[in-house]
């Protein structure tokens, strides 16, 4: 079977895979991206403009927001945001959304937190991979539910939402432990509160650094020897070394002492979990068949359809990811909150979608990428952080994050208009 690029892109009106760009130098790029914005395609700027502005708003107003300390607390807090939008992207491609996300995994942490404790004291190499299993199953019945059955999956969602909810409050509850199971498993623990060694945290950040702009330097060099369109070498040697400059500001930020009564140094283990699922997902979207057939379904799904394309098979595995990332993310939330009670905060799986859209991905499906939710979690935990760090009150902390995920969904309604007019 040919691409299905090949058959269904000038139908796929929202395809946001791997973009190719004009040459002509510099002149050339700059014509690209003026022609893009024009169309309402804006891409990274705004959000990335808007996070800057946040953070400058922050550091003026107190000056610990940019404290070694404080950013890499605001590197663990952003994590659940990051995994759950992860979790949502998948879905929001397709224009499906899952709305029990948040208690999906919320219901595997609770199972790796339960079956590791004191009672069951599992290993925590079978509890933790059976957490995440059970998630990728939920995801594997939603995905059947919604398929096979031809129901909406806001209802299908929904109904789990409620249901999941339920089960959680269930399974905590009835563990005789006051509504709330603590964390008592260390590799548990150390998922949030474990940290890399200075040394190791070097090294990590360096093979990435390298990692990337290797891929980076391998691409453009077989696009032009393939002949296809691609940017100018010196754009790609801009990007790496401003690729080095951020891990090199990350491994000192990561690497100074955080605490005044023991040495506290290196980069949390929840950081590495973060950006192998980044990469993961990255990989699998932009590099794969299956995440061309994703996006193209998303921008055209009867496109696909006539193509050939088993679209109910993609769907499919839209579904299965996004239980399985969502039972990774629940195992990082019980370890940040050192356990998991009967409270589970109701608004994880809004801040999931949120997440995901203030980043940059489309509710209208066919347009986003991974690196959406690491930006939007950024966003949701700089807020909470600055507004913490500034004493506002909660009401003030909802209402902001309100706004900015209205002026993303803003944003996004006015380049898909853009896009239709450009047509």
């Amino acid at each position: 079977m040919t691409d299905v690029n090949e058959k269904v892109e000038p139908a796929a009106t929202h395809v946001d895979g791997p973009t190719p760009v004009a040459t002509g130098g510099l002149g050339g790029q700059i014509r690209v991206q003026l022609k893009r914005l024009r169309s309402g395609d804006t891409g990274l700027v705004p959000i990335t403009v808007g996070l800057l502005v946040l953070i400058v708003y922050f550091q003026v107003r107190n000056s610990v927001f940019l404290s070694a300390s404080n950013l890499t607390n605001l590197s663990i807090q952003a994590t659940i945001y990051i995994l759950l939008g992860m979790a949502e992207i998948w879905l929001l491609l397709l224009g499906e959304i899952d709305l029990s996300v948040g208690y999906v995994a919320a219901l595997g942490g609770v199972i790796g937190t339960i079956l590791t404790d004191y009672q069951f004291h599992w290993a925590w190499y079978i509890a933790l991979p059976l957490a995440v299993l059970v998630t990728t199953l939920i995801g594997v019945l939603n995905g059947i539910l919604v398929i096979r059955l031809r129901l909406p999956s806001f209802i299908v969602t929904l109904a789990g939402f409620l249901i999941w909810q339920g089960a959680v409050i269930y399974l905590v509850d009835h563990q005789g432990t006051g509504g709330a199971v603590p964390v008592q498993e260390k590799v548990l623990y150390d998922l949030v509160g474990g940290n890399l060694t200075p040394v190791a945290t070097w090294l990590f950040v360096l093979l990435c650094v390298a990692a990337v702009a290797y891929f980076m330097v391998r691409s453009t060099q077989r696009r032009r020897a393939n002949g296809l369109v691609t940017v100018p070498f010196f754009l790609t040697l801009v990007k790496i070394v401003l690729l080095v400059v951020v891990g090199i500001l990350l491994i000192v930020v990561f690497n100074a002492n955080r605490s005044t009564f023991v040495t506290l140094r290196g980069m949390p283990f929840a950081v590495p979990i973060d950006l192998a699922l980044l990469a993961a997902g990255t990989f699998v979207l932009a590099k794969t068949r299956t995440g061309r057939y994703i996006y193209a379904i998303g921008g055209n799904s009867e496109a696909v359809r006539r193509a050939g394309v088993s679209v109910n098979r993609y769907r499919f595995i839209a579904f299965v990811a996004t239980g399985f990332t969502a039972g990774i993310a629940g195992l990082l939330y019980s370890s940040r909150l050192g356990g998991i009670s009967d409270s589970i905060d109701p608004t994880l799986t809004l801040y999931s979608i949120a997440a995901a859209v203030i980043g940059g991905t489309s509710l209208f499906g066919g347009r986003g990428k991974m690196v959406h939710a690491v930006i939007g979690g950024l966003i949701i935990a700089v807020i909470y952080n600055g507004m913490a760090l500034l004493s506002m009150s909660p009401p003030t902390v909802y209402i902001v994050t309100g706004i900015v995920l209205l002026a993303a969904v803003t944003i996004d309604s006015v380049a898909r208009r853009g896009g239709e007019q450009l047509r």
